[in-house]
């Protein structure tokens, strides 16, 4: 394929691509009502006309292709079957020509920007494809007001994210990070026979959100024989608690003062902004361990600092803090009763493409006048 700011965008043989038979399935399509228009053999349709009638694909903007944030290069070859990917460095040298032709915005880790100078720079733009779930960094109706759609991708998330809660639980219980030190360090000649991590099997987890990700970490952690308690806005149909054993908590505090482990599993809104902060952290048990693996700003961080170092809870296991990285010189960081990775919780092969092509389903719908599939409301 090649693409030009003013060229039209073709196969070197005038024929649809090959490859656009093995767009990869999703293993979700069949089971969202508004799957069930067989979008895959409708994009494979709608290129393929695209191609044979030599007319554009669609121009969609994203910040950067490579790199540390920018779309991964494994994924560029992909996207370019379907669309004209501009780089926003490009997008800036030359706005006179793209600004019209841009109907799509791809947001990989959080970039481009979206404000509203980027906004009136792309009259003809209508949505805004988004990874991962959370849409915290965008402005949902400042958006909207210029009759721009967002989608998000919360299908393709849901199975790593869970692996990871779980995998927090169990590095953090069994002291898995300082086992490895021990293990490795050159001063330790023996290891220590007191040396004692807790027990997850038989203990109590409470989920705070129980959405698709959190009910995933509830059907793992059932495989622990966990009692598992969870608070939500919305209970729970009473045969999805018994197909994992849930116990449903109408009040927050209640899960709290009831269990060993606290997983954080909701989306960042002006509700849910330091949920957890000092009060809460007082009312969980002092052998109590605090995962996250949401948003940093749920948690009130400086409240969580005093309750780690002051034993008010036994520690906490991390994937989000705020900002991201923290501060080298974050007290967090000094801390032995903590485990914090770098935000990985979608952070597999897999889940990446499934986010990528989800992306890449929603732009189609979005530009095609068929029903999107994850549209994020205001």
């Amino acid at each position: 394929m090649s693409r030009g700011c003013g060229g039209k965008t073709r196969s070197k043989t005038g024929s649809a691509p090959t490859s656009l038979h093995r767009f990869p399935s999703t293993p979700w399509l069949t089971s969202p009502p508004l799957r069930c228009l067989s979008l895959f053999n409708s994009i494979c349709r709608l290129t393929v006309k695209i191609v044979m009638e030599e007319k554009e694909l669609p121009y969609v903007l994203t910040d950067s292709i490579g790199g540390t944030h920018g779309v991964y290069l494994e994924h560029t070859e992909f996207l370019k079957k379907y669309f004209n990917l501009v780089a926003m460095k490009e997008f800036l040298e030359n706005q006179k020509c793209f600004g019209e032709k841009i109907k799509a915005i791809y947001i990989w880790w959080q970039k481009p920007a979206v404000n509203q100078e980027l906004l009136q720079s792309l009259p003809n733009l209508k949505m805004i494809a988004n990874f991962g779930v959370g849409v915290d960094h965008l402005d949902l109706k400042l958006i909207s007001s210029f009759g721009v759609k967002v989608t998000n991708t919360p299908f393709a998330v849901s199975n790593a994210t869970a692996d990871l809660g779980i995998a927090l639980m169990l590095a953090s219980s069994r002291r898995l990070v300082e086992g490895c030190q021990i293990a490795v360090s050159p001063d330790t000649e023996q290891f220590a026979a007191d040396w004692l991590g807790e027990d997850v099997t038989g203990a109590t987890l409470g989920i705070i959100g129980m959405g698709r990700i959190g009910y995933k970490v509830a059907k793992r952690a059932k495989a622990f024989d966990m009692r598992i308690l969870y608070h939500n806005r919305n209970r729970r149909k009473e045969e999805e608690e018994q197909a994992v054993g849930a116990c449903y908590c109408e009040k927050m505090e209640d899960l709290l003062q009831k269990s060993d482990f606290v997983m954080l599993v909701v989306n960042l809104t002006p509700q849910t902004h330091k949920l957890i902060g000092k009060r809460e952290l007082e009312l969980m048990k002092p052998t109590a361990t605090l995962i996250n693996i949401c948003r940093g700003p749920v948690i009130d961080q400086d409240a969580l600092v005093e309750a780690l170092q002051n034993k008010v809870i036994k520690a906490a296991a991390l994937d989000v803090t705020y900002p991201e990285p923290l501060p080298r010189d974050h007290p967090l960081l000094k801390l032995k009763n903590i485990i914090i990775t770098p935000h990985i919780g979608t952070a597999t092969k897999h889940a990446r493409w499934l986010m990528m092509k989800s992306m890449v389903e929603n732009i189609f719908s979005a530009l095609n006048g068929f029903p999107i599939p994850n549209e994020v409301f205001p």
